[in-house]
């Protein structure tokens, strides 16, 4: 059956999809198109370039946290100096090591361009701090930074889409003014990008979501009796009211929600038995998920 696919971010909780993406295969699901922020949007990127669940699990089990963070000898040594990197450079660790692993990877497949892909496959949500603007590659490429899809890599987009403000650094592009504008995670402006297909005027087919969260949309409601209190009210609201107004109820039943409490989006040494447990509860969600969604497998081209 063919959906479109779409996943949120969340950090190394992402484990969580692979066991949610086995259900998927057994069910003879096929993402047609697919889209994400964040770790969602590197999981979108591996489908898109045709990798199985099976395949995904090796390598997700595989992946070291060197592959991923970027530290200096001196930054081991001398933990300071990551708080300077912060300051001077806008983030703890860089992000060449994660692209160069994850254009490696892709490159298994034929992938390192958008153009590399069939037209429509994969939808990357990054935040233009520059620009205040969420920005969506490939579809933004040309027409607002005037940069080629042949010549931009599907890895840096992803790069650009996890780097977690304050702990990655930003990447760069130049618009078409040559204007530099700084990159970070999606999930700051559209943590999962729902509305990238759900916007269709004729749905082409049916939408498959999948969120790390335990619940329904509904934002709870944040105490303000201090600064501290409001300022991270303002930072979850930033990150998830956008998303919010985009899910129906009607929606919500076609999302797979996966609760990840007890693990920590940036918690990059996970232990084996840490991943096991996110993979599970992935695999769960997703069976449960599917056992009320049977009347949904009509409405399909």
């Amino acid at each position: 059956m063919n959906v479109d696919g779409v996943f949120s971010g969340g950090g190394v909780k992402a484990y969580a999809y692979l066991g949610a993406l086995s259900i998927c295969e057994e069910k003879g699901i096929q993402f047609k198109r697919l889209a994400g922020t964040s770790a969602g949007a590197l999981v979108a990127a591996l489908l898109a370039s045709g990798y199985k669940a099976s395949e995904l699990e090796k390598i997700f089990t595989d992946l070291q946290p060197n592959q991923i963070l970027q530290e200096s000898f001196v930054n081991k040594k001398i933990p300071l100096i990551k708080w300077m990197n912060v300051y001077f450079r806008l983030g703890i660790y860089g992000g060449d090591h994660f692209e160069e692993w994850l254009t490696n990877v892709l490159k298994k497949k034929g992938v390192y361009s958008f153009n590399d892909l069939p037209k429509d496959k994969l939808h990357i949500i990054c935040t233009d701090l520059t620009n205040a603007r969420i920005s969506m590659f490939p579809r933004d490429l040309e027409s607002y930074y005037d940069v080629s899809i042949e010549d931009f890599p599907v890895a840096k987009a992803v790069r650009m889409s996890i780097s977690i403000p304050y702990i990655f650094q930003p990447d760069t592009i130049l618009t078409k003014r040559r204007y530099k504008s700084y990159l970070v995670d999606g999930g700051v402006l559209s943590n999962f990008p729902y509305w990238v297909f759900s916007e269709d005027e004729k749905p082409l087919r049916p939408i498959i979501g999948m969120k790390l969260a335990a619940g329904s949309p509904v934002l709870p409601k944040k105490p303000l009796n201090n600064a501290v209190q409001m300022l991270e009210a303002i930072t979850h609201t930033m990150m998830q009211a956008h998303d919010a107004r985009y899910i129906s109820e009607a929606d919500a039943k076609q999302i797979i929600f996966i609760p990840t409490e007890g693990v920590s989006a940036t918690e990059f040494d996970l232990t084996d038995l840490q991943k096991q447990y996110l993979i599970e509860t992935g695999r769960r969600k997703a069976a449960a998920f599917f056992k009320r969604w049977q009347g949904d497998l009509k409405i399909t081209q």
